[in-house]
């Protein structure tokens, strides 16, 4: 859980392995959330999410498929279904590179890709970074400052500097996911908004 606010610079966990054992320690965290108690924190945190004005004004937004016990987006994809917005998914395509594909209907196009994550199939229509209006971001970890510890794979990290400046990356998470500092490495990148069943962080 997040223990207050940044702390002195020489206090800093250091990189790589603090950031390793953070991941695990968030994940475990997270995986010990009963399925009912998950499926009850993401209704909020969609919730909440929706209500943001970021995402209230987005006509295209990212978001990323559930896997495993991440917060379930079905409640978000579905609200945006409804105002008209376009959704895009996710796909990798190579080690570190991934692109987004529209989804219009997720029983249809969305199939198991790498890893088991669900993914667009075939197909569906490609959407540019630059076309993104807001990116939902997953995670394995998070701190107040926004600062993400990804799965390891770093397809965020490539993809993220491709949208337009300035455009909101937002992360969903559970408060069990938050860690009191993340260590920093060159590629990583800060979201700007850290989405909870309980609050909305905002870094910037």
């Amino acid at each position: 859980m997040m223990a207050g606010g940044r702390g002195a610079a020489g206090s800093r966990p250091q990189v790589p392995g603090a950031k390793v054992d953070l991941r695990r320690r968030a994940l475990a965290a997270r995986d010990a959330l009963p399925g009912a108690d998950r499926a009850r924190l993401s209704i909020a945190i969609c919730t909440r999410a929706a209500a943001l004005p970021e995402l209230q004004g987005a006509a295209t937004i990212m978001l990323f498929a559930t896997f495993r016990t991440e917060v379930d987006t079905e409640p978000l994809l579905s609200w945006a279904l409804e105002r008209g917005t376009t959704v895009c998914f996710p796909r990798v395509l190579e080690p570190r590179r991934m692109a987004a594909y529209r989804v219009v209907d997720p029983a249809a196009d969305l199939v198991p890709g790498a890893w088991g994550i669900p993914e667009p199939r075939e197909g569906l229509d490609e959407v540019p970074p630059e076309r993104m209006d807001v990116v939902v971001v997953p995670g394995a970890a998070f701190d107040a400052a926004g600062r993400r510890c990804g799965y390891g794979g770093g397809f965020y990290d490539t993809y993220l500097p491709r949208t337009r400046p300035g455009i909101p990356w937002v992360a969903l998470a559970f408060e069990a996911q938050l860690v009191e500092e993340l260590p920093c490495e060159p590629h990583d990148l800060a979201v700007g908004a850290v989405v909870t069943e309980a609050r909305v962080i905002r870094t910037r």
